[in-house]
């Protein structure tokens, strides 16, 4: 795992570095069930003016269909449907399915993309990614309501003798399929000469809605461009789901059959240093975070931020997903989901505006992985209307699975939000001595599906954390409201790792590290207070002169809150239960994942 780990951070990192965009934020969760099948997610996150949107359609009778980019070789041929079979022996033989990226010829082909629109040269233009030139021209055409007509004598090829399926199915990466105005293919074709790219007419429009393929003259393929599964001819299926029998294992687990520890300030130096809360600076630290000059806020806090150049805006952007909670409540799990993201771009100040998704689950003919399917479904998209974040794009990665098991149903969420004034950004950590620390939200006498249970106890039982979407609503617009009116001088949510975990995070991530005395006031176990990982809080800051406003905010907002106490001296000590050096704290945060993914 630390070899495949190291190779993913690696290839992001190359490609990323040398395409010029930076690589602002990320996750990464560990967990066996991953070990055999392990997932790595992207969000690309571009902005562009209005009047500049460019379709991915094909539409007006006889105008040119170019192929754009590098040459069409035999990588990735089958790519899509290696990415949907089970991982066994057999499956091995198939590696040669997996494309060969070149991100110095991606950069150029952006350039050229980007010119070309400018110009208004183009009807439409699609990206050759599932199936190559297969999806392109009969999702274009679908869109379009037209037809196409294509010979692949014409097209630029990197080996020789390829077939037609060969060619039609390959993924090799940086093409484009564009459609150009008539008259427009000699200025396309001069524009991407001049970025030392193909640029080449394979076809025309037609209005017989149907997609031809020629190939050494003879049609080899003729068939309804909407008729067509890639086209939106889908069959809609309707599975057999059945709830997991492991639920009844996992729901049976009883807080009281775990004993609270007796040294809580061993525990939270333990969950500071494990792989899922401890820093990824190790990891992030390999990436260019800050081409372009964009870049407001770096990883490491609650969500990254990226100044709009041009105006007083900025966005948020932040991925995420705990695949535990769905394994225990994939409904609920699903919606934690969502609303954490969420939560994490209100820490820094910014308005949750939309999702895309990349929905990560074992084989879909298992009756109990497609309810899991199912369930996460129904719970993004009641968390989505509830928080009016729309769905804007996504895909789904079935068959997620070795010999053995599943991973756990993963629904990455990758969450946008708006800052309005780049003054109103928020940081995590502490800022001053002698600031006042409140929880807003509250504590929940639970710890069923923490990470201290997992982590400390080895148990990975009962149900997702608490949660309900009215709080979660409420604590956002308190924390929006309290953010604009300049109330705060931290926020930062509480999530894995629960309430300890985040006031030791606050005064790890201060510009120097900084100590905190507080005391927290529940009735509860000991372990639910400082490590159950209940949602909908977030741990906040303020001067003393503003104490008076802050609480009005959370009262008239019906948000819970409790002031714990200052900023300041060199430890963060909770009540009498744990006294933690921060000087040593931040060690083990911050080099706890430098000491096991380090070359040795």
């Amino acid at each position: 795992m630390q070899y495949l780990l190291r190779g993913v951070v690696s290839g992001i990192g190359h490609y990323g570095n040398c395409f010029g965009v930076p690589t602002v934020a990320g996750e990464i969760y560990f967990d066996p069930c991953y070990h055999g099948n392990p997932l790595v997610n992207a969000m690309a996150v571009g902005i562009v003016n209005h009047g500049m949107v460019a379709s991915a359609t094909a539409k007006g009778v006889g105008n040119p269909v170019m192929i754009v980019g590098s040459s069409t070789g035999r990588d990735g041929i089958h790519g899509a449907t290696f990415a949907s079979v089970e991982i066994s022996e057999e499956s091995e033989s198939k590696r040669p399915s997996v494309q060969v990226g070149d991100p110095f010829t991606e950069k150029l082909l952006l350039e050229a993309t980007l010119e070309i629109i400018r110009e208004d040269l183009i009807v439409g233009i699609q990206d050759m990614g599932a199936a190559g030139i297969t999806c392109s021209c009969t999702e274009m055409s679908a869109k379009g309501e037209s037809g196409m007509d294509v010979d692949l004598d014409k097209v630029p090829k990197g080996e020789e003798g390829m077939s037609a399926y060969e060619i039609m199915l390959s993924e090799s990466q940086e093409r484009m399929l564009v459609v150009a105005k008539k008259g427009c293919e000699d200025r396309v074709r001069e524009i991407f000469a001049k970025w030392d790219l193909h640029a080449v007419i394979i076809g025309a429009v037609t209005d017989d809605g149907m997609v031809t393929v020629r190939h050494r003259g003879a049609i080899v393929a003729h068939a309804p461009a909407f008729g067509f599964v890639l086209g939106g001819g889908a069959p809609v299926y309707h599975r057999e789901t059945k709830r997991p029998e492991y639920l009844d294992v996992t729901g049976a687990f009883h807080a009281e059959s775990v004993p609270v520890p007796h040294d809580l300030t061993a525990v939270l130096g333990q969950l500071l240093a494990s792989p899922n809360i401890a820093s990824k600076r190790w990891v992030y630290e390999q990436y260019d975070t800050s081409v372009r000059t964009n870049t407001a806020q770096h990883p490491g806090g609650d969500a990254a931020v990226v100044r709009i150049k041009g105006t007083n805006k900025a966005i948020a952007v932040k991925t995420d997903c705990n695949g535990r909670y769905v394994y225990l409540n994939p409904r609920r799990g699903a919606m934690i989901a969502v609303a954490e993201a969420a939560r994490n771009v209100v820490c820094v100040g910014a308005e949750p505006l939309a999702i895309t998704n990349c929905l990560n689950f074992g084989n879909p003919y298992k009756p109990e992985i497609y309810w899991q399917f199912s369930e996460a479904i129904a719970g993004m998209g009641e968390a989505c209307r509830a928080l009016d974040t729309p769905v804007t794009g996504g895909n789904v990665s079935f068959y997620n699975e070795d010999p053995s098991h599943a991973v756990y149903p993963t629904p990455v969420i990758g969450m946008l939000g708006l800052i309005e004034d780049v003054g109103h950004i928020m940081t995590a950590g502490f800022r001053n001595e002698g600031d006042l620390v409140f929880l807003l939200g509250a504590n929940r006498n639970d710890i069923a599906g923490s990470e201290y249970l997992a982590t400390v106890h080895g148990i990975v039982g009962g149900d997702a954390p608490h949660f309900a979407m009215d709080e979660e609503k409420r604590l956002h617009a308190a924390v929006l409201r309290m953010i604009r009116e300049g109330l705060l001088q931290s926020a930062h949510d509480v999530s894995d790792g629960g309430l300890a975990v985040a006031l030791a995070e606050s005064c790890i991530l201060a510009e120097a590290p900084v100590g905190a005395e507080l005391r927290v006031y529940e009735t509860f176990r000991r372990d639910a207070v400082y490590f159950g990982e209940a949602q909908s809080r977030i741990v906040v800051s303020c001067r003393p002169e503003r104490k008076r406003d802050l609480v009005q905010v959370a009262m008239e907002l019906e948000v819970e809150i409790q002031e714990l106490g200052r900023v300041g001296g060199t430890a963060l000590r909770i009540n009498d239960d744990i006294a933690l050096d921060v000087t040593a704290a931040a060690d083990l945060y911050t080099r706890s994942i430098e000491r096991i993914l380090s070359p040795r």
